[in-house]
């Protein structure tokens, strides 16, 4: 026993140490906890296209119609889900025809008439004669033959047999275009079958008559209901859900028949007479498509499609093709979002999977997510005349991507690396204050900790609030006034400038908004006339045609910025592709002339000296090869003290984002 006791523990921390678990990263493929899009990269695609010149609702429809990337899985877009749409519909109208069932009746017709002229061929009686002379006389058609042959007595126990088969096979795909798996139901359907379809569709021409006369038809559809629920397995709640159901399949039964020629519709007509040998139920299932017709007239009654492959379809199965047809025109237009107030939302995801496939369906989920999200996040407004536009929100997020690009390509250039740390105003001077609203200063965490057990020791039980957060304190910086001016003359458009000198503008001013708060950015666009803009608009101009290159008046409104921070730093960024072409007159009219006139020039190198007498630092990022700006640049930058830099386009915004900080330095 005490062996026993001495050997438990050991026992016990045996099984103990079998319970252990590793832990590490996921490698069974994608991450299942990641989201299925990426947002920023949505809003990177979506800033490329305003940049472009697209409007925000324009760039968000061409990032849905275009699809999305994500981790290892490529997310498709409108665009392919409607050419799969389209494919499908194509597949199914070029590999099928309509005339399955008058196909399968003309071989138990021929079936039929082969063995009874055999057997009759075996007698030798004048009778015999007779009745071949009656088979010899039947129509053409197969129609008529089969009517005509209604009354015939057969001799041949095959030959009656082939004929009753015609009668079974043309009620089950009757009722098989109105009724969900009734050609299975009826396959060896007997006369008390037949009576119990025919009762059934006697009370619900009954149920619908009333309806349409506007009485409450509450309780005749459940006692309908109780009687014949076996015929719908769909088990509509009422009785204007069962007309829907009934409505969509007899519009598809009628599309059908539109969609066959002439001659096929008249067989047909001629051949329901037939179905089950009686003529009743051809009669009750036009009397239903009628009430159908007048209660739901927006069904599409008059439409068809031209079939032209091998495969033969019978009549229930080729109604399920026009109202497959038919939902994958629907899926066409809810997928082309071309209405007045689409959503993607309004896309049925269930047909989606149905038709083309799961893999589908997850397509477009995912992009109404996608939609939803963007909308949620606040990404877009709508401005005062309706239109959408992109927030400030979103411009941050397009800033915080144009800025981390022009980092990575600082350090790519120079061998430096981004960082995660904030940098500090200043350098600490030893105090702290309490957090406002902005700081980027680190927390004092002994202050931070001290202030909240306070606060818990006079009552109040929360463990930290922001009123407890205090921060160090640093030596002011030097603030500075960055006048960032861009060339946006037609040349910038057509050169390919346009999106480059736009994410320049976005990265300076995340930079500045984020890293330097002190200081204060103007944004001034120059064409034919100079402009200052804020940042969302200068992301969604777009570019028209307009001779003149007004750095004058750009100018102009530097100084006047410039001014309005006299305690400032006086920084002047200047990005052009083109000599100075217009400038200002006294009346405010822009004058113009190429090569730049004298009078332009002159006023233009008079701002600069303005600016230049401020103790303003410029520096001029020359876009293009043009020799005589290069050599006006020059001369201009010699005069003032300030730098030429002649960039790519892909390297512009880090070399206009190096020269502020080195500027800052």
């Amino acid at each position: 026993m005490a062996d026993s006791q001495r050997n438990e523990p050991r026992r016990r921390r045996t099984r103990y140490r079998r319970l252990r678990y590793a832990y590490g990263p996921y490698d069974g493929g994608p991450d299942p906890l990641a989201p299925p899009f990426d947002i920023r990269q949505a809003m990177d695609e979506i800033g490329r296209d305003v940049m472009e010149g697209s409007s925000p609702q324009q760039a968000l429809r061409e990032l849905l119609r275009r699809g999305m990337r994500n981790q290892d899985r490529q997310t498709r877009g409108l665009d392919d889900l409607t050419r799969q749409v389209w494919q499908r519909r194509r597949d199914l109208q070029r590999d099928n025809r309509l005339d399955g069932t008058l196909e399968e009746v003309r071989e138990l017709l021929a079936r039929a008439l082969e063995a009874e002229r055999e057997a009759l061929g075996n007698e030798d009686s004048d009778d015999a004669r007779f009745r071949e002379m009656q088979l010899e006389a039947l129509p053409n058609d197969t129609g008529g033959a089969v009517r005509e042959l209604d009354s015939y007595d057969w001799r041949s126990s095959d030959a009656r047999e082939a004929y009753q088969e015609i009668r079974d096979l043309l009620g089950r795909e009757m009722l098989d275009q109105r009724f969900q798996g009734m050609k299975e139901a009826m396959q060896n359907a007997t006369p008390e079958d037949v009576e119990r379809v025919r009762e059934m569709l006697d009370d619900l021409n009954n149920l619908l008559s009333q309806h349409a006369q506007g009485r409450d038809t509450t309780e005749q559809f459940r006692e309908f209901m109780a009687k014949h629920g076996e015929f719908f397995p769909e088990n509509p709640q009422d009785t204007e859900e069962l007309i829907d159901l009934l409505a969509a399949r007899a519009a598809a039964a009628q599309r059908m028949l539109n969609s066959m020629s002439a001659e096929q519709r008249a067989e047909l007509a001629q051949l329901a007479q037939q179905a089950f040998g009686d003529p009743r139920l051809a009669q009750s299932l036009s009397q239903l498509d009628a009430q159908l017709q007048g209660l739901r007239p927006g069904e599409d009654w008059q439409g068809g499609g031209r079939f032209r492959g091998e495969n033969p379809m019978g009549m229930g199965e080729a109604t399920r093709a026009m109202e497959e047809l038919g939902q994958l025109d629907a899926l066409a237009e809810q997928l082309a979002q071309s209405y007045p107030g689409a959503r993607l939302e309004d896309v049925d995801l269930d047909a989606l999977g149905e038709l083309l496939g799961e893999e589908s369906r997850v397509d477009a989920k995912t992009l109404a997510e996608l939609e939803r999200e963007l909308q949620r996040q606040g990404l877009f407004e709508r401005a005062a005349d309706g239109s959408l536009q992109l927030s400030p929100k979103a411009l941050r997020r397009l800033g915080e991507s144009a800025l981390r690009d022009v980092v990575d390509r600082i350090g790519a250039r120079r061998g430096e690396r981004d960082t995660r740390r904030s940098g500090a105003a200043g350098e600490a001077t030893g105090a702290t204050r309490a957090w406002a609203f902005g700081d980027t200063e680190a927390w004092s965490v002994p202050r931070t900790l001290l202030n909240a057990e306070l606060r818990r020791a006079g009552g109040d039980p929360r463990r930290l609030d922001v009123s407890d957060v205090e921060v160090v304190e640093t030596e002011q910086r030097t603030r500075a006034a960055v006048a960032l001016l861009v060339d946006t003359s037609w040349s910038m458009v057509a050169e390919g400038r346009w999106v480059p000198m736009k994410r320049t503008a976005l990265a300076l001013h995340q930079l500045i908004s984020t890293r330097f708060r002190g200081d204060d950015l103007a944004l001034i666009t120059f064409g034919r006339h100079a402009q200052t803009v804020e940042l969302g608009e200068l992301v969604g101009l777009e570019g028209a045609y307009a001779q003149g290159t007004n750095l004058h008046h750009a100018l102009l409104l530097a100084q006047r910025h410039l001014r309005r921070h006299p305690d400032a730093m006086p920084v002047v960024l200047v990005v052009t592709d083109g000599e100075p072409t217009a400038h200002l007159e006294p009346d405010g009219e822009a004058y113009f002339d190429y090569p730049p006139s004298p009078y332009t020039v002159r006023a233009t190198v008079a701002e600069v000296d303005r600016l230049t007498g401020m103790n303003a630092m410029f520096t001029f990022f020359v876009l293009g090869d043009d020799p005589r700006l290069a050599a006006f640049m020059d001369d201009v930058a010699r005069r003032c003290g300030g730098r030429v830099v002649t960039p790519t386009l892909d390297g512009l915004g880090a070399e206009v984002v190096a020269d502020y900080l080195r500027t800052r330095r």
